[in-house]
């Protein structure tokens, strides 16, 4: 996806020191703000790791230690909630000795540690409850830091400079920490407590607490991330969290509920729906996807948009808000060092200090080939979903300057082809999907030459002009209706011809530079079949030859064969399964008629999120052979929760059912619906076909499905195609 592996000062990466692969981190995600906790709900220095509290990128909370006597606690449970609002920790004390005497019985003290995000601030509430038989003293500290860190540094980034901090005590119960910022943004740490400590310092609080036998004491903690002049919350733990529960209830009381004959099935459902809502962040043009958690939480415009596409289906809101925010940001004018060009779209955005001074080229970068065309695309299939006229309206000046960018500087040399090539050494050098250093090669595993022009790029492109010729045709523009669908037709052709490759059996990955094809077999052929733009038969044998040994591990499609030259199934992007890859891979064998292939790739992802930490699908993992009593094997680095992977449970249940929503109609489509075997029964309940709300049932009978209408409100059909 997006490793930022170069830029202007030096190397930056995700670090591959440090790995998050272990079930110990809690991830916590509210607005800009993300946080990151050991199992204790600490934060403990490692180098690289990108533990703590963010902010915008920066950490404003690098140090947070918790002792209880003097020791770190025992750990009972540690527990993000289903609905990824709150970190629950049970702790207790070990036996606690002085000399050989016991002071102390293991599990006396029980403290329950709280915490959540909210509107730039964590809101923290220990309990400390005395299980004794008597009146006890109990001494507690915290330990804490700021060292107001860039994300880019965290990631291996080499500054040449840095602002200093400098620490404050603010009378008895408040400590400061002040940024003196290079790029003049203020930025500030405010810890601040309920109650005085009894001794406070700028790296460490002790309290002392008189608790009663079978009575409980509480302390609040408030660290507040203060940037520029924007508010952080403030107010009291229970008063704050109840006004989180409602509004996290508001917002996903539009969407339709899915349930099913499998509770385990139904986990996932409930924790990828969980992670969408943590994951969204509100601007003032609508919802926004940012793209995963921890390297990624800022807005990306090919993870926002294959995310909207993904979820479409049941919340279309999302696709309005990724349009509104892409078309505002839309690129105007050249600048080579951030790969801008007319009608272009957002690669990525960073409000960071190293972004803002230019240090690293990623503040506003538009270094995406597929970016532009799937934003055109997104836009019609949006359209044909929801019949939104007054948006349409709004964005269709930025849909022509995005087929304007296709056909002028995306076709670099006229060869009716989009590609790429970085236009400064500080961009990235791949920018496709798979946008790591080695993921574009030659059969002999030589590194392909810009410009490179993928296959499921031009699948996208295809895509965008079918998309916008129905889209223009709705708007009463016939000529131009007329010239886009003549396009994808002579794309279609020349792309059949070009990148076939008989001999491998499946489409190249790429032309390079020269116009040699990249002989090698990758999922990327897989993605073509979403796109429409294969000939049938041709796309049958993609088909088949991703459910070979080579591809299918079991656990889903990998990213390359593993015949090719560079294959490695720990690699970020040869070799291992990701889950967008695959919901994305199962939609277009859905619509090729392949609803097998479909099946068996919803039975693999569903069985692989089944064993991950909470239920919860990563941005990817390692791609070895499935084996019986052992589950799939983690990515170090890879982001939990990652939206587009959030949202794949939900493409694969719309493959498995062949559903399409025409708006115009007012019509469910059922193409040839199927369930797995994992799955007696299915139901969908308030899904929106435009005015309308259905409640759907869908009960699996050996290979087929029955579908029965449970309720309708509102003029709207069902209609099943076998």
């Amino acid at each position: 996806m997006k490793r930022e592996n170069e830029a202007a000062a030096g190397p930056v990466m995700v670090p591959g020191v440090v790995s998050l692969a272990a079930s110990s981190r809690r991830t916590l995600k509210h607005g800009d703000s993300f946080a990151m906790f050991d199992e204790f709900g600490d934060v403990l220095e490692v180098e690289h790791s990108p533990a703590g509290l963010f902010h915008f990128d920066t950490r404003y909370l690098s140090r947070l230690l918790f002792t209880l006597e003097g020791h770190r606690p025992l750990i009972l449970s540690s527990t993000v909630q289903p609905d990824n609002l709150t970190l629950d920790v049970d702790l207790t004390n070990p036996d606690m000795f002085q000399g050989d005497r016991l002071l102390l019985a293991k599990d006396t003290l029980h403290v329950a540690r709280a915490k959540f995000l909210w509107e730039a601030s964590c809101h923290e509430l220990f309990t400390i409850t005395n299980y004794g038989d008597r009146r006890m003293r109990v001494r507690l500290a915290l330990e804490f830091a700021a060292d107001f860190a860039d994300l880019f540094e965290i990631r291996g980034y080499l500054r040449s400079r840095r602002g200093a901090v400098v620490s404050e005590q603010r009378g008895p119960a408040e400590i400061g920490f002040v940024y003196r910022s290079l790029d003049g943004v203020a930025r500030e740490t405010c810890i601040r407590f309920d109650a005085a400590p009894a001794a406070l310092s700028p790296s460490r609080a002790d309290f002392e607490l008189e608790i009663d036998a079978r009575a409980r004491r509480s302390i609040g903690v408030l660290v507040q991330c203060m940037r520029g002049s924007e508010p952080a919350s403030g107010g009291r733990f229970y008063a704050t969290m109840r006004r989180a529960r409602r509004e996290q209830a508001r917002e996903r009381k539009s969407l339709p509920r899915i349930e099913t004959s499998n509770v385990t099935v139904n986990s996932i459902l409930s924790r990828s729906g969980a992670d969408l809502a943590m994951l969204m962040t509100a601007t003032p043009l609508g919802p926004y996807p940012c793209a995963g958690v921890p390297w990624f939480s800022t807005p990306f415009g090919r993870d926002g948009i294959l995310t909207a596409m993904e979820m479409l289906w049941f919340d279309a809101a999302t696709a309005r808000g990724v349009l509104r925010f892409l078309a505002a940001h839309q690129a105007r004018g050249e600048d080579p060092a951030a790969d801008m060009e007319p009608g272009k779209i957002l690669h990525e955005m960073r409000e960071s200090e190293l972004a803002h001074l230019g240090e690293v080229p990623f503040g506003r970068y538009y270094g995406s080939v597929d970016a532009t065309p799937l934003f055109v695309a997104l836009a019609g299939l949006y359209w044909q979903r929801t019949r939104d006229a007054a948006t349409l309206q709004e964005i269709w000046p930025n849909v022509l300057a995005g087929l304007e960018w296709i056909d002028r500087y995306g076709d670099r040399d006229g060869d009716g082809f989009v590609e790429y090539g970085r236009r400064r050494e500080s961009g990235l050098r791949n920018q496709g999907w798979k946008d790591s250093e080695d993921a574009v090669f030659h059969a002999d595993g030589s590194l392909a030459a810009p410009p490179i022009a993928l296959c499921e790029v031009q699948g996208y492109v295809y895509l965008a002009r079918r998309s916008a010729a129905l889209l223009a045709a709705d708007l009463g523009k016939r000529d131009l209706a007329a010239n886009l669908e003549a396009q994808a037709e002579a794309l279609r052709a020349r792309f059949e011809a070009a990148f076939w490759r008989e001999d491998i059996g499946t489409y190249a990955l790429a032309l390079d530079g020269d116009k040699r094809p990249c002989d090698v077999r990758t999922s990327n052929a897989g993605q073509l079949l979403f796109t429409g733009i294969c000939r049938p038969e041709r796309a049958a044998r993609v088909a088949q030859q991703l459910f070979g040994r080579d591809f299918f591990s079991g656990w889903g499609v990998r990213t390359l064969g593993a015949r090719e030259k560079r294959f490695n199934p720990t690699s970020y992007h040869n070799g291992s399964v990701w889950p967008h890859d695959n919901a994305l891979i199962a939609l277009g064998l859905a619509e090729y008629g392949h609803a097998s292939g479909a099946l068996a790739l919803s039975t693999a992802l569903f069985d692989a999120a089944a064993h991950m930490h909470l239920r919860r699908l990563p941005e990817l993992f390692c791609g070895f052979d499935r084996k019986r009593g052992k589950a799939p094997t983690l990515y170090p680095v890879a982001c939990a929760p990652q939206a587009w992977a959030a949202c794949a449970p939900f493409a694969l249940i719309q493959a498995c059912l062949g559903l399409e929503i025409d708006a115009a109609a007012a019509t469910v489509v059922l193409r040839r619906p199927r369930l797995p075997q994992f799955l007696d029964w299915l139901s969908v309940h308030d899904l929106a076909v435009g005015a309308a709300r259905l409640d759907l049932m869908f009960r699996r009978h050996d290979s087929s499905v029955a579908v029965t209408l449970l309720r309708r409100e509102g003029e709207a059909e069902v209609e099943v195609r076998l």
